[in-house]
């Protein structure tokens, strides 16, 4: 009968912990990095202005289609020399760290910038007009008022999408950065015990999504209890 041999997992604590810390700190960079360019595209998407309309659709549209393994690939072993000089990193930073952040906060602003693209253009075209009989310029219209309502408006599938980045980071393996899950499997292939640490994985990765999902449950439940009160 199989049994989960914690001690083992106790004693390799150090390196799953520096895994972990990796995969959250490619999450948190994708999220940040990704609302921020999302919300310019969003934006860009939403303007007057053709060409930015087509700079957003094109940007989207790009990005969208491209695998995530192909992406990490193409940042891992096409522009490596690039993104040290455009970032002027020194020789000891471990580009595939910085090639993941990159990959991933490129690839989540093309699906954030559709999440608050469509919160922006589900609200009322009153909302413009108010704030335009207020005397407020489009830029003080975007900030003041269309952004906040739209980003509230779309905030539990906002999270949603954070969820998929943390699952996503797990892909990481293909350029072999020690990520949660890749620090889990070697851990296992190197003591002999390769499936009690992808279950400790998986349960793992399981816990932490649930938690953020039942968070995000939560905020749907309070905005339809709002709405009906």
């Amino acid at each position: 009968m199989f049994e989960m041999d914690w001690h083992a997992i106790f004693q390799s604590r150090e390196l799953l912990l520096t895994g972990m810390w990796v995969t959250l700190r490619i999450t948190l960079v994708a999220i940040a990095c990704g609302l921020a360019l999302g919300t310019l595209l969003a934006v860009c998407a939403t303007a007057r202005s053709a060409a930015l309309n087509a700079f957003a659709r094109g940007y989207v549209s790009l990005f969208r289609s491209i695998p995530l393994i192909m992406l990490l690939l193409w940042f891992f072993l096409i522009v490596p020399q690039f993104l040290k000089a455009l970032f002027d990193l020194p020789p000891t930073v471990d580009i595939r760290l910085v090639s993941a952040m990159v990959a991933f906060a490129l690839l989540e602003a093309a699906f954030f910038s559709e999440i608050i693209r469509a919160g922006i253009q589900s609200l009322p075209k009153g909302q413009w007009q108010a704030a335009q009989a207020l005397g407020m310029g489009s830029y003080q219209t975007l900030r003041y008022v269309v952004l906040p309502q739209a980003l509230k408006a779309m905030l539990p599938v906002l999270l949603t999408q954070c969820i998929v980045i943390f699952q996503d980071t797990s892909l990481v393996y293909v350029i072999a950065l020690g990520d949660f899950f890749r620090r889990a499997t070697s851990i296992g292939e190197r003591d002999g015990n390769l499936m009690q640490m992808l279950l400790f994985a998986g349960a793992t990765y399981w816990l932490i999504c649930s938690a953020l999902t039942l968070l995000v449950d939560l905020m749907k439940r309070g905005r339809r209890s709002r709405v009906g009160a």
